[in-house]
């Protein structure tokens, strides 16, 4: 009998590997041979299915922004949420356990420092960019004007990504994390009181 739906199965346990092999020797580190060892498939398999190292790496942060945009779509699908709500939704999105997990912060740290070099990483990190920013803006400009808003997005994201990062290089990362998520929805209350808008509980 065939092995229906064995395709999507090796491709993932490849984009598992990569993680692992990313958060274990580095990306640089990281090679055919490392991931198909921790996969326990043949290298000629991350061929057959990615053509290459470079092409499993881009697919692996495609992976982790789609987990991203699922963890966020899981939060705020079927929900009656005010404009608020949706933005600590958004913030909740970017500090998942997987997103924070060890083998998901080495490859993003990787992805920024190489996207710099790779012109497919940069698009992916522009698309990861985009999104937040579309997402944030989206909701500010249901609690203020486009200008103000414009400049909550910017700083939200920015607070957003600076904790994270901070966190993800803290030698207590899972503490920091916590209070990572804590203060950047502390930040949207404030900011919004700030600005004038009261409806921010």
């Amino acid at each position: 009998m065939p092995k229906i739906g064995m395709k999507p199965l090796r491709k993932q346990q490849l984009i598992d590997a990569t993680l692992d092999s990313v958060a274990q020797f580095g990306l640089q580190n990281t090679t055919i041979i490392t991931i198909s060892r921790i996969a326990g498939l043949s290298s000629g398999i991350i061929s057959h299915y990615f053509g290459g190292k470079q092409q499993l790496v881009e697919a692996t942060v495609k992976h982790l922004l789609e987990q991203l945009k699922l963890a966020l779509l899981e939060r705020v699908s079927g929900q009656h949420l005010g404009a608020v709500e949706r933005l600590k939704m958004i913030i909740e999105a970017n500090f998942t356990q997987l997103q924070r997990s060890k083998p998901a912060t080495k490859t993003w740290l990787s992805f920024w420092a190489q996207s710099m070099h790779e012109p497919g990483l940069a698009r992916l990190q522009n698309i990861n960019s985009k999104r937040l920013h579309s997402n944030l803006l989206f909701s500010f400009r249901q609690l203020l004007n486009d200008d103000l808003a414009l400049i909550a997005t910017k700083q939200t994201a920015a607070m957003i990504d600076g904790f994270w990062l901070r966190s993800a290089l803290s030698p207590r990362p899972e503490e920091e994390f916590r209070q990572a998520e804590q203060f950047c929805k502390k930040f949207i209350v404030d900011l919004l009181k700030q600005y004038g808008e009261v409806s921010c509980h």
